[in-house]
């Protein structure tokens, strides 16, 4: 909901991807344990650490619990680094009013960032958590879980372009979008088609890219596409040519694994 620019300043960091990782293993780990690994990660040099989409409230792991260590790890990196760094704090619940304490508890820790599996908690929950992060300053990742039930069917399917056009009207600062190499990978050019659409106010025809008319977005703040799912620092290259500057890289497996 904040746009590219106002990310960028809040972060203070310019001219290049910025670097993510979502911590694995996904499931299993104790808030204790999961907290020191963000620190591991975030002081290690990257700007993001990432919950998975999966890492909600078990029984191994609250998510208060998780909360407090990982924003424990998060400003201790800070400190050490004196950048501005940032966990994902998965906020997805089972109704809107969960969804609403765990965003409001996340901003009391003092966490910059908050995230969203927005097509399991629907567009609704998704909205209210925008306007929420918007009004508060939080900045919104967006996980696109469940995307392939609705995108890879062909038959009475949606394409993911539509999905993603969803998304930034509905709000959200960072989503996933395929990685072109790797192990979620999507076509190039199809990708670059909503890249474009995520990132750009005026996008023009290109019917190769799957954009059959010219499209403006007026003054709607664009959403950063993130590169996540299978890649690795020999991808490097790669990724910042078919992605850019405006970008998040996410290496989950390529940082822990």
């Amino acid at each position: 909901p904040h746009g590219i620019q106002v990310e960028r300043d809040k972060l203070n960091k310019y001219g290049r991807p910025l670097l993510g990782c979502t911590i694995k293993p996904k499931l299993g780990l104790s808030a204790k344990n999961y907290g020191r690994a963000v620190y591991e990660c975030l002081r290690g040099g990257l700007d993001f650490t990432k919950d998975d989409e999966n890492v909600n409230s078990q029984p191994f792991m609250r998510w208060r619990d998780r909360f407090l260590f990982v924003l424990e790890a998060l400003n201790k990196s800070v400190a050490e680094t004196g950048e501005v760094k940032g966990h994902y704090l998965n906020a997805t619940a089972g109704t809107c009013e969960e969804m609403m304490k765990r965003a409001v508890f996340a901003r009391e820790l003092g966490a910059p960032i908050v995230m969203h599996d927005y097509l399991t908690g629907g567009f609704t929950a998704n909205t209210s958590l925008a306007h929420y992060c918007r009004d508060n300053g939080l900045l919104l990742h967006i996980h696109r879980a469940m995307h392939a039930v609705i995108d890879r069917q062909r038959n009475h399917g949606m394409h993911f372009r539509v999905l993603a056009k969803g998304l930034r009207m509905s709000g959200g600062d960072h989503i996933h979008a395929g990685t072109v190499v790797g192990k979620l990978e999507g076509e190039r050019e199809v990708t670059l088609g909503f890249v474009d659409l995520l990132r750009d106010d005026s996008i023009a025809k290109d019917r190769k890219r799957g954009i059959y008319f010219s499209q403006e977005w007026v003054s709607m703040g664009g959403v950063i596409p993130v590169a996540s799912g299978g890649i690795h620092v020999w991808h490097m290259p790669a990724l910042t040519e078919i992605f850019g500057d405006d970008s998040v890289l996410q290496f989950g497996g390529g940082t822990l694994g």
